[in-house]
């Protein structure tokens, strides 16, 4: 007899190395298909996410005591940015994403959310919409405000909102 064995916790930077890990499998199908001068492996390094984390709240989802998942967010004066959302490959399609941000909505205290995704990443971008996100005009001055990113990031990305019932 099988058991749900399935949590949603608060992540602390004492799970930055399963994080990292997550997101660097989950960012491996951004290659060939982001620009070839956005694209690192490893995605990220330990010290960008520790860096990214001083400022974020990260969340995971977990089966059978294993993280597959995390999301994090990030107020950022009148909006919050959703970050980070990964999930490993092989739990993808499975609403790991979906869970998680729905706790992330239940814990934001404004009332929009923004996301930044690159523009190329239509799996990303389908998940978000599918989620009821809509692209947003003027991205270029919306990841500006909002993003610490490079110009050629914001060139290359793209940005989808969501407003939050009062």
């Amino acid at each position: 007899m099988s058991t749900d064995s399935s949590t949603i916790k608060r992540l602390s930077s004492a799970d930055l190395p399963v994080i990292l890990g997550i997101v660097n499998t989950a960012a491996k199908k951004y290659g060939g298909v982001i620009p070839a001068d956005c694209y690192h492996d490893p995605y990220m390094t330990g010290e960008e996410m520790a860096q990214q984390m001083t400022s974020m709240i990260f969340y995971g989802w977990s089966e059978d005591d294993k993280l597959i998942g995390v999301a994090g967010f990030q107020p950022v004066a009148d909006v919050t940015l959703i970050r980070h959302v990964y999930v490993l490959p092989e739990h993808q399609g499975m609403d790991v994403g979906t869970k998680l941000l729905d706790r992330l909505k239940s814990l934001t205290r404004t009332r929009r959310l923004l996301v930044g995704t690159w523009a190329a990443a239509y799996w990303a971008l389908g998940f978000y919409q599918k989620y009821g996100f809509d692209f947003l005009p003027h991205k270029a001055e919306v990841l500006a405000r909002y993003w610490p990113i490079s110009q050629r990031q914001i060139e290359t990305s793209t940005v989808l909102g969501m407003e939050l019932e009062p």
